[in-house]
């Protein structure tokens, strides 16, 4: 039996490419005879770049940047033929950032600007810009500084507290830097920049933003959105609010969102690698229903599901049930927590996921 393996990263534990192959190696201690397929994935947070570069091979650039603190971090140009990939976390992630040291209202996300200057700095057609995983929610008026963007009143360098007063935004260096180059948003979200379902108020929570700020910020994002966005267009075009609202930036600079999942699945070549296969494995740190979101495993299972080839989960925490999870086209999901204990999965995920996925060759494997 042919099995591909393609999950996505287990946030702070396993990048995807270790999790492929730690999925591998418990797979085949029980089932050395199935041909294993490993795919590592991803939906555009962190780990695209690296999923991309075992799948394309391509020229690494090497790159220093600004994280959301002005710290300087290593950050990297993929150049794979005529098309620059970058990947957003690796200049302004959270991973980047301590949970005890975050300041979201100063975060800025001038690095990434720094990263994509790089980028069109190779002489791309193209530069594919992977969002997600930020630590920063300045709606990327810092990147859109770093290109030539500049500001009469305000500050774009400050982070969302920058923008309370901010006016007279002028583009032009900005769009002039890009050019002509097609600029492609991969993104796992859709959600606008403002509002109940905008970028503050969905993902501020988890950068550290308190509850009782969540409205203030939003209200900074809106100014700056006024500013720079006088049709209201943009502001509520999809994937605006993807990653503290860098999408709502990249959208200003003419770019257009696509799937991250997408892109990959595109580069690695999963729908011809799911033809005639018997099963597919994917998996990610916490399986709940915001999968369905355009993350990895509900992607997978809905392209293995087209190939009429069944699709299993391993992940640290199952969180929905069954029915839930045949809704997002998983047939099964096992729990590395479940089978360890939390502290042995965050202490020794490698072996853990491999004795996960060695119990569930038991079941799938024929």
């Amino acid at each position: 039996m042919r099995v591909v393996i393609a999950p996505d990263k287990f946030a702070g534990t396993l990048s995807a490419v270790e999790a492929a192959a730690a999925m591998a190696r418990g797979w085949a201690r029980r089932a050395p005879d199935d041909e294993l397929v490993q795919v590592p994935m991803s939906d555009g947070g962190p780990g695209f770049l690296d999923v991309l570069h075992a799948a394309l091979d391509g020229e690494l650039h090497a790159v220093t940047v600004p994280d959301p603190y002005g710290v300087p971090v290593p950050a990297a140009v993929l150049r794979v033929g005529d098309t620059a990939y970058v990947e957003s976390a690796q200049a302004v992630g959270l991973h980047l950032t301590e949970p005890d040291d975050r300041r979201p209202e100063h975060g800025t996300t001038v690095g990434l600007g720094e990263l994509l200057r790089a980028a069109l700095e190779t002489g791309p057609r193209r530069v594919v810009v992977g969002l997600g995983g930020s630590a920063t929610n300045d709606a990327g008026a810092g990147m859109l500084a770093a290109l030539g963007a500049t500001a009469g009143q305000g500050s774009l360098t400050s982070g969302p507290t920058g923008l309370a007063e901010v006016g007279d935004v002028d583009l032009a260096a900005a769009r002039e830097a890009v050019g002509d180059v097609e600029l492609v948003i991969a993104s796992d979200v859709d959600n606008p920049l403002l509002g109940i379902h905008g970028a503050t108020k969905i993902f501020g929570p988890q950068k550290g933003l308190p509850d009782e700020r969540l409205v203030t910020v939003d209200g900074w994002l809106q100014v700056f959105a006024d500013a720079t966005d006088r049709k209201l267009a943009t502001r509520t075009g999809t994937g605006a609010g993807a990653a503290g609202g860098l999408g709502f930036a990249l959208l200003l600079l003419g770019g257009h969102r696509v799937s991250g999942l997408d892109v990959v699945a595109e580069a690695v070549g999963l729908d011809d690698l799911l033809t005639g296969a018997g099963l597919a494995l994917t998996g990610e740190g916490a399986f709940d229903f915001s999968s369905r979101a355009g993350k990895v495993p509900y992607g997978v299972a809905q392209l293995a599901a087209q190939h009429l080839v069944p699709c299993v989960a391993l992940a640290g925490q199952v969180l929905v049930g069954s029915r839930e999870m045949r809704a997002l086209g998983v047939e099964s999901a096992y729990s590395l927590v479940e089978l360890v204990g939390e502290e042995r999965a965050m202490a020794a995920p490698v072996e853990s996921l491999e004795q996960l996925a060695e119990r569930t060759a038991r079941t799938w494997s024929h």
